[in-house]
């Protein structure tokens, strides 16, 4: 999974005690006052209602995954877990899956371009001109020309290639949307909608609002453990 990252200041020795024993007393504080127990997992109250999703409005399960379109792990997880969450549940109606885009992979590698940020206003614009059809299309296009993470790729010059490719999409008004930052509160509102619900790591996959854990303690989700939460779920 792609975490946030962060560093630790060195010191003399007798700092260096100070400071890590003021941190895990903060830590400690932390973990009392707010933060899950240990393999309890996060719960999110998010407000979906303007977030793309695939599958039926009526369908009694909603599998939210938190992604950046940066993030390698999630390309992987829409290689491989997302088709097959959609032909077991989304198209059976069972379930429908928003993506909760999170752009924070390059404000945290501190690259020179938040393209994390203009990959999301993008997908945003698209949204906003043409749906979940739309969007689901832009997506699947934005991971399959994913460039490393730790370069900027997503500049507003190759999303508007890549947009091209969206059959029906006006190219004229989503290079305006774009270029005038139109959907940038609405990429910021979803920001902090999901740093309010502590994730920390991408992608992030919950179901009715509880995070699904990963039992196999792997880098990435299974079919298995995100199947298992949608079928308790259901009942």
């Amino acid at each position: 999974m792609t975490r946030l990252q962060g560093s630790n200041p060195n010191r003399t020795m007798l700092v260096v005690g100070t400071l890590l024993a003021a941190l895990l007393i903060g830590l400690a504080l932390i973990a009392v006052r707010g933060k899950p127990a240990p393999g309890a997992g996060l719960t999110a109250d998010f407000n979906l209602s303007t977030v793309p999703y695939a599958g039926l409005a009526e369908a009694p399960v909603s599998v939210v995954v938190v992604e950046d379109f940066k993030c390698p792990v999630c390309k992987t997880f829409e290689e491989t877990i997302a088709p097959e969450l959609t032909s077991k549940y989304v198209q059976t109606g069972k379930a429908k899956l928003y993506t909760v885009v999170w752009p924070f992979l390059a404000e945290a590698r501190r690259l020179p371009t938040d393209d994390s940020k203009l990959a999301a206003q993008a997908a945003r614009c698209v949204y906003d001109q043409g749906g979940n059809k739309a969007f689901g299309s832009f997506k699947s296009i934005l991971f399959r020309a994913q460039g490393d993470e730790g370069t900027v790729w997503a500049t507003k010059a190759r999303l508007k290639e890549l947009a091209a490719n969206v059959e029906g999409l006006d190219t004229g008004k989503f290079a305006t949307c774009l270029d005038t930052d139109a959907t940038a509160s609405l990429v910021e509102a979803e920001k902090k909608m999901v740093e309010d619900a502590r994730v920390n790591h991408t992608p992030t996959v919950f179901v009715n609002g509880k995070e699904v854990m990963n039992t196999q303690g792997q880098s990435s989700y299974l079919m298995a453990d995100v199947s298992k939460a949608i079928e308790d779920a259901s009942n």
